[in-house]
């Protein structure tokens, strides 16, 4: 076939008209999973599908699929798309660009009267920041499992307390014309666009980046104990402080992990200290570690060390150390059929690219369980992301749509023709 292109007017239009439900006065949005706002954002990408002849699901945990039918509907579909909730102060683009370069992949496919082999469906999987409802990529984690855990029935959500399965059957009671359909279903690719949430490929002035995996994420929770105990008559050799612990223990980790691997990321995100007392020495001290890599055996090192020095620290100070593992996400990679697609794509198209890997996680590597899947990155300005000043330049919004679309037409076992 002849190579076309997406309609980039209507594209950064789409983008404009979504970005509308939610604005706040900083130019971000916040239309966080199942709300009001939510709900609405999905009624109109339902519209849009319904005018263009397209067939419109969801499922039990309100996922919305967009169809459009191939050549041989018994075939697995390939599934394009991402996700459009936001954080409660986020940007434009982040999963909103996914899911609406997803849909003018499929007008442009409309529009161009290419009948593909297999189907193409659209998806915005629910709840994928999880920030009203935790944890996140609540959607594509029950699409590939087949099962909705029901601990999160009850979950509260942090804006107004309410319970998550309430708010489910709301969002799926809002979308009448939507048809029911089962949770899960065989996949032939998952491919999703996305924002890189770095700076990498704008300090580099590529336009495209080719993610080749996403990389493993572990939390743990630190517990220090101590006595508490005044701070003005206890003297230094009768302290058990805790806080003292958790200084010296991160005073030795954090010169430790990153600086001697690159690929390494050590955050502490939460410190918390009981009773909180000015006057008083610490009870206990609390803090978080997210820890990241795309080796599974690299995060069994870094937390065994995290192990071991905490357990130091806490003896010196005659305290005692408890950590629990609280969040284990493998790392994820991306097949090599697939990413040598987007690899010919790209040079279809003329893109300048690079393989790069994923920092932060998304609905992809959850898909990457049950289907071969990839990710398209495009750069965002200064590389910020969950941030009312996210932006993504039109050019790079329009070349990531187009490197969906060439990616598409590259995969085996989706042969097209021309209407």
């Amino acid at each position: 076939m002849g190579q076309f292109a997406i309609n980039g007017e209507r594209l950064l239009a789409n983008l404009d008209r979504f970005a509308a439900i939610g604005a706040t006065d900083r130019g971000g949005v916040n239309r966080q999973a199942l709300t009001r706002l939510d709900r609405e954002a999905r009624r109109l990408l339902t519209q849009l599908a319904l005018e263009r002849g397209f067939s419109v699901f969801q499922d039990p945990i309100a996922n919305l699929f967009i169809r459009r039918n191939g050549r041989d509907d018994s075939l697995s579909p390939l599934v394009i798309g991402s996700h459009l909730d936001s954080q409660s102060s986020g940007g434009r683009f982040d999963g909103a660009l996914g899911t609406l370069s997803a849909f003018e992949v499929l007008e442009t496919l409309e529009d161009f009267g290419v009948e593909t082999e297999r189907p193409v469906e659209v998806v915005a999987f629910t709840n994928e920041e999880g920030c009203r409802f935790a944890p996140g990529c609540m959607g594509s984690t029950a699409f590939a499992s087949g099962t909705i855990p029901t601990n999160w029935s009850s979950l509260p959500a942090t804006d107004d307390g309410a319970e998550f399965a309430g708010e489910l059957a709301a969002t799926l009671q809002s979308l009448p014309e939507a048809t029911m359909r089962g949770l899960g279903f065989p996949v032939f690719a998952f491919l999703e666009v996305h924002i890189e949430q770095g700076p990498s490929l704008e300090k580099e002035g590529l336009p495209i980046g080719i993610v080749t995996g996403i990389q493993g994420t572990r939390w743990l929770e630190v517990t220090l104990t101590g006595q508490t105990a005044h701070a003005g008559t206890t003297a230094l050799m009768y302290r058990r402080d805790p806080f003292h612990a958790a200084v010296n223990a991160l005073g030795s980790l954090f010169p430790a992990i990153m600086p001697s691997d690159p690929d390494a990321r050590f955050t502490v995100g939460r410190i918390a200290l009981q009773p909180g007392a000015v006057n008083a020495i610490p009870q206990t001290a609390t803090f978080t570690v997210d820890l990241r890599h795309p080796s599974s055996e690299r995060l069994d090192d870094m937390e065994e060390k995290i192990r071991a020095v905490v357990g130091d620290a806490a003896l010196a100070q005659g305290c005692e150390a408890t950590i629990r593992q609280i969040f284990d996400m493998p790392p994820a990679n991306f097949e090599e059929g697939i990413l040598s697609a987007l690899d010919r794509a790209a040079l279809e198209r003329g893109f300048a690219t690079r393989r790069m890997l994923s920092g932060a996680f998304h609905d992809a590597l959850f898909m990457n369980r049950v289907a071969p899947s990839a990710m398209i990155f495009v750069p965002c300005r200064d590389g910020l992301s969950h941030n009312e000043a996210e932006h993504v330049e039109p050019e790079h919004s329009i070349a990531g749509c187009n490197m969906l679309l060439a990616a598409l037409l590259q995969l085996p076992s989706l042969a097209t023709v021309e209407g």
